[in-house]
């Protein structure tokens, strides 16, 4: 794959021309440096005209070869705030928040978002063959995995073949790594979320302790979709977070080599 010529190797001369904004950085610190994890919200409800922008940020989040693998349930139904309230074993973040967040990924959606590509590039003008190579022939390729992974495993004898001679994608051969490619993208559109949030003057908390499987029946999803958090929102009480942000050496993260 890597000696042809493809959208990821190759300029495709478009001219399509997009200026960056001049942007307050020391803003956008500020942001930065006061998104915390918030635990206890005061009894403030976040205007809905604010939660949609936030969520609409979320969805301009990066994402895998556009392919978009995420779904955000915002749980407003107050049985079923109740039910996700539990399922977060009645956590004190979710308990007292103006809303709550399910963020999802999913494993089975790839197929159907590569076509609306190919349907918006039908309409649109002077896109690059590549870019519809891509769509049509690439990502089929890199993401089918077939019944029982019998195409994973194919493709993993000929990946571990041709990167003795040359770099290769190596992933995705099976359905874990599947779910880690959606996991990844919607992580980032959860990161959106939550600095959104707090651009508005909110907070927000992201919660990995919850029951999984309960969520799942409630929210009605199947198995190719994955919990991958649920995000607390509201305005931040006093006392609601517990104490200084604690961030280890960046020596021990980040290496220069």
């Amino acid at each position: 794959m890597s000696k042809n010529k493809t959208i990821l190797s190759q300029n495709p001369y478009i001219e399509y021309d997009e200026k960056a904004p001049t942007i307050n950085a020391l803003e956008f610190q500020k942001v930065i440096d006061s998104r915390r994890a918030v635990r206890i919200y005061e009894n403030t409800p976040i205007p809905e005209d604010i939660v949609m922008k936030c969520l609409h940020n979320a969805l301009l989040a990066p994402n895998s070869s556009n392919l978009q693998p995420w779904e955000i349930y915002w749980v407003k139904s107050p049985e079923k705030k109740k039910a996700l309230v539990y399922a977060c074993l009645n956590q004190i973040a979710a308990k007292t928040a103006a809303e709550l967040f399910v963020i999802v990924a999913r494993t089975d959606t790839w197929k159907t978002h590569a076509k609306e590509m190919l349907r918006i590039f039908s309409k649109a003008k002077n896109v690059p063959e590549l870019a519809k190579k891509y769509y049509s022939q690439i990502v089929p390729f890199v993401y089918t995995l077939g019944p029982f992974s019998i195409f994973g495993f194919i493709k993993r004898f000929l990946f571990f073949v041709r990167g003795l001679k040359s770099p290769i994608i190596r992933e995705p051969v099976q359905k874990s790594h599947l779910r880690l490619w959606a996991v990844k993208s919607t992580a980032l559109a959860a990161e959106n979320l939550m600095l959104s949030l707090r651009a508005y003057g909110f907070d927000s908390c992201p919660m990995e302790g919850y029951d999984s499987k309960r969520i799942k029946k409630l929210l009605g999803l199947g198995r190719n979709a994955s919990v991958v958090m649920v995000i607390s929102a509201g305005k931040r009480a006093q006392g609601g977070i517990y104490g200084e942000r604690i961030r280890f050496s960046p020596d021990r993260f980040i290496k220069k080599i």
